[in-house]
């Protein structure tokens, strides 16, 4: 369904909000706010939607730029998976071939390849690559 923007409103909106490509902490700070107040607010017009899409975006490309989120690694992952679905490392034993290689997974020493990531990919239900330091 498409909806109806009002150019007058919209221009209205954009001279109000005057939306723009973030480039310091402040000028997030401050459509952030205007994010909030749109979201308060109960049944937005088409126009305050295509603002409140527009403004989002552009925060979350500033976000995404300034406050990266480093990727686990992959024993860190392996170790949240067990804890999460309480696997014990013995269970492993079958991956790696030995407690021995568990443990040294597990401490970082050793990398996991290709077959086991797959391998693990079966055990815990999720994507091969998030054991792979890549």
């Amino acid at each position: 369904m498409t909806l109806t923007i009002y150019s007058e409103i919209y221009s209205q909106l954009l001279s109000k909000s005057q939306p723009r490509i973030i480039q310091t902490e402040a000028e997030n700070e401050y459509f952030l706010e205007v994010v909030e107040e749109l979201l308060a607010r109960k049944n937005l017009t088409p126009e305050e939607n295509t603002i409140l899409d527009l403004l989002v975006k552009s925060i979350e490309d500033f976000e995404d730029k300034h406050y990266p989120i480093p990727k686990g690694t992959a024993s860190s992952m392996l170790l949240h998976l067990m804890e999460a679905q309480d696997i014990s490392k013995e269970s492993l034993v079958q991956v790696f071939g030995s407690i021995e290689n568990v443990d040294k997974v597990m401490n970082g020493d050793s990398e996991i390849t290709s077959k086991q990531a797959q391998e693990l990919e079966n055990l815990f239900h999720v994507d091969a690559s998030l054991f792979l330091n890549e």
